[in-house]
Parts: C-alpha cells; structure tokens; sequence
C-alpha cells in the first residue's frame, strides 16, 4: 500500500517556507504573488495496518505544538509538488524509513520505503501557466535530481492529486565492458565523452598505446586478463587522472613569459605551494603534517593536535547548489576523521565567490543565476554542518560579476582535534600491512554522485551529466563519525581514510 502524509503549519503558526518562498519569487523572477502555503509530503511505500499508520502519524511526522496532518485543500490557484526523481537519495526518507522501523520495534522489509517532498499551494488569480511553471523550473525545482508536477485548482478538484511514487523498478545485471581501442582519434575521443571521462586525446593515445605495449599484452595473458581494457580500468584511470585527484592543472610543465622574462615551471603545487610550505615546517615544529595524509595536522599542546582541510566543490555547486555545497561540507568532514587514525571534528569554515546577485544577462553560461547559486549554496552549508552537529563559526563572501560567466568558487573547510598519541603510537601516522582486512562503513548512495571525479575536469556545459552531483548525507555521517571515534579510542582498526571522489578506487588505492 502507498500512503500519503501531508503535514502542514497549524493556522496560527506563520509559514515561515511559504513566506519565504514568495520573498524568492520576487526577488528572482520578479513575479507578484499574494501568499504562499507549503506543505511536507512523506510518501509511505509500506504494509502497514490502520493503527501503524496512525502511530506513525502521530508520533513520527508532526510536531504537535505547530503542526498538524493536512486534512483538506485550502483556498489556492495553483498547486506544486516537488520530489526526488527515482534511485537519487533522500536522506530524509531513509532516515525516516529507519525511524519507522524503530518506532513499530519490527524490521521493514528492503523493498518497503519512504519518499519526501515538498508541496507549493500559491494564490494568484492573475498567474498563468507559463509564469507558474517558470517559478517551479527556475526556482522550487531542479531538473537534473527532481520531479516538478504543476495543477490548476480545478485539475486538483476534477482529478485529484495523482503523483507517482518514485519507485526504482529497472534491474540491471551487472556487466563487464571491455573496449577495443584500436580506433580513429576521433572514436578515441567519442569513448572518452560517452563515459563522461574527461580524458584527453593525449591521456587516451597513453592508456591505448599502454595496453598495447607486448610485453604489458603478455603480462595480462598470464594473469587472465583481456587485451582490451574493461570499463573499470579505464574509470579507475579516469578517476585517479582526474583534476580533483591529480590537480594536472597544478601539476603540469608550465611555460611562464613575464615581459622580456620566460620560465619553465615543473608543477606550480610542488615548485610553490609545497616547497614554500615544506621550508617554513623547517623554522616552526608546530606543524607536524602537511601534504601527506587527507588534512594537515598541527600541534596545539603537549597532549593534542589540531586537524584541518579546506577544499573547493565549484563544478556541483554550479549545477545543483544546495546537493554540490552540502556535499563540499560533509565531504571534508571526512578529511580531518580520516587523517591518521581519525579526528573529532569540532567546527566548519567557509568562503563562497559568486557572480553579483543583480546579473542581467540573459544568456548566462551556467545553468542558474548567481542569486540562486548563493542562496543553494548557503543552504546546503548551512544544513550540512547542522545536522551532523558541526557549528560554523566563521565565514565570508565576495562577489564578482566575472564569476556570472564562470564556475563559482566554493571552499568549505573543517577542523577537528585529536590526541597527540594513541594507545602509544602517533595518532597522525597511517599504517597499512599485508593482509590487513578493509572495511567500508557510511550511507548508501543512489545514482547522483556518478562520475563526480571526472566531471570535475569538464568545463562546465549544458550537457553536464545530471548524475555528477552527490547529494551528502549527513544524517548517517553523523552517526558514522561517532561509531568510528568509539572505535579508535578501543583500537579496533589501524588507520582510516575516506572513499573521495573516486570510491574505493580512490582509498584503497
């Protein structure tokens, strides 16, 4: 049975999304209109008896002091429900399909889930369909990860609200591709783009002349492999060439002309950023690690280090703001819990570079206008540190209208401490043996969050892939984090380090 659960404000408690949300439409579209209510929808796939339902109601979904369980339609002109497309993660739901099954003290079955979604009742009676469907494209809803459903009062009144639950109902065995590179440049290009690899012409002639090279054919022979490489090989080489995990930017030969001056530089990270950092460790026994492990660790004390990583997560943030920010915290969270044998992570730090919120171009490069991009943006930050029970102490913004044409800048930052020395050995040193068992702990993840790596090496365009942009889950990283610190603190594991952009590719290899 599928059930649907529409919790609302009670009447004398003001809607403080609903007026908020008519604020936005303004100020974005410059659309009027005179209120708007919303409501939050939990779509229950689930066998579950009258009594269930209503303990699940009464108990899990409503807050009785400012909220009751809808019971029928108020005035309105124009009805919108936005929700997940299917297979992409809703932390919500799984949270509350977890809480269902603790609350009834009974296991749910694996095909039984919950669904969330957010529904916009808007009164305007001079709104046409055009202008209601550009408020729910250009600002309530996102293409690449949601569902948007429009109707008229009167469709709701003649045919009800008939949303289809976004259940995942194509299985696919899994399969191994293999691909024959003994092709024309211009294929070799093709196959790049067609696997969202972001790989050069340059980078695929080196995999296809690798894999041809006699005495790797032979090597491979007597391994059991394949002359051709899989699909998993060349992801895993994607991955790890990728501008996220290699930074060829910062990596490449560089040829520098200064007026009458010219320079080759080998790599900007190591000829600079590293070297400068690496001769100032000579002067200040405080830092203790920098550029070795996932965060740099510095010392606070006798008896305790502080651990801290600030990284960027621009490409996402582009294309779906609020998922690519909340992403970028929670991601390096993980940073600090896992430098050395892992960090308590103890506050967040951010800088955000937009394009100026009054741009007036009509043909903006990006997907969505730069007010839109901060306002996801600051949400997704702000949401991501709240609940995973991280405060942000301390931020900043700058605005540049070049940054309408271009990626934004959004650096998200962590710090966590961590004893000096743990069950006698330095907390900050990763050892790894032969024969060590590997185990991977965190949250399931759906089909957002493909190719993340890789796609962070593409310009960005309008044919980005809609499955680029992870959508963090801190709920479950929350509870991660405090399991894996019990964990340190009775020796139960050697080190830690996290998945990254390129999953197990990236840590185990």
């Amino acid at each position: 049975m599928v059930y649907r659960i529409e919790v609302e404000f009670k009447p004398n408690i003001v809607d403080t999304l609903g007026e908020r949300t008519k604020t936005d439409i303004y100020n974005f579209l410059g659309i009027k209109v005179d209120h708007v209510k919303t409501r939050r929808v939990y779509t229950l796939d689930m066998e579950l008896n009258l009594e269930e339902l209503k303990k699940v109601k009464r108990e899990l979904f409503v807050d009785p002091i400012i909220e009751e369980v809808s019971s029928q339609l108020p005035s309105f002109n124009w009805f919108m429900e936005v929700g997940y497309k299917p297979g992409v993660t809703d932390n919500v739901g799984k949270t509350a399909r977890k809480a269902i099954q603790n609350l009834l003290k009974r296991k749910v079955r694996e095909k039984e889930k919950v669904y969330t979604s957010i529904q916009y009742l808007i009164k305007s009676a001079k709104l046409s369909l055009i202008e209601i469907e550009r408020i729910g494209k250009e600002l309530l809803s996102n293409e690449i990860i949601e569902n948007l459903t429009v109707l008229s009062y009167r469709e709701v009144l003649e045919k009800g609200i008939n949303i289809r639950t976004p259940i995942v109902l194509w299985k696919q065995e899994p399969q191994v591709k293999e691909y024959d590179l003994r092709v024309s440049d211009e294929e070799l290009i093709q196959i790049s783009r067609r696997g969202v690899l972001a790989l050069t012409l340059d980078e695929m002639k080196i995999i296809k002349n690798y894999f041809f090279d006699k005495e790797i054919t032979e090597q491979r022979k007597r391994e059991g492999l394949s002359r051709n490489p899989t699909d998993v090989e060349l992801e895993t080489l994607a991955q790890t060439w990728s501008e996220h995990c290699k930074h060829k930017i910062f990596n490449a030969l560089i040829h520098y002309r200064d007026g009458d001056k010219e320079e080759e530089i080998d790599s900007l990270f190591q000829s600079y950023i590293r070297k400068c950092t690496e001769e100032i460790m000579k002067d200040f026994s405080w830092l203790v690690s920098i550029f070795v492990y996932n965060a740099g660790v510095i010392k606070l004390n006798d008896t305790l280090n502080i651990v801290a990583k600030v990284e960027t997560h621009n490409a996402p943030s582009a294309i779906e703001p609020y998922g690519g920010a909340m992403t970028g915290i929670v991601g390096v969270n993980r940073d600090p819990l896992g430098t050395g044998i892992g960090a308590k992570l103890m506050f967040n730090v951010f800088t955000y570079c937009f394009g100026s919120p009054f741009y007036k171009s009509k043909n903006l490069t990006q997907f969505l206008h730069p007010r839109r991009i901060r306002e996801g943006v600051h949400r997704g930050i702000i949401d991501g540190g709240n609940q995973s029970g991280i405060p942000l102490v301390i931020g900043r913004e700058i605005f540049d209208k070049r940054f309408g044409e271009a990626k934004p800048l959004v650096y998200c930052g962590t710090f966590g401490i961590m004893p000096k020395e743990k069950n006698g050995l330095p907390s900050h040193i990763k050892t790894v043996n032969p024969s060590d068992l590997i185990v991977m702990v965190g949250g399931r993840i759906g089909k957002d969050g493909i190719h993340g790596a890789t796609f962070s090496s593409e310009e960005l365009h309008r044919g980005s892939p809609v499955q680029a942009v992870q959508i963090g889950d801190p709920i479950t990283q929350k509870m991660m984090s405090e399991f894996l610190l019990e964990a340190r603190d009775l020796g139960m594991y050697r080190c830690i380090t996290d998945n990254g952009a390129g999953g197990l590719a990236s840590s185990i290899g």
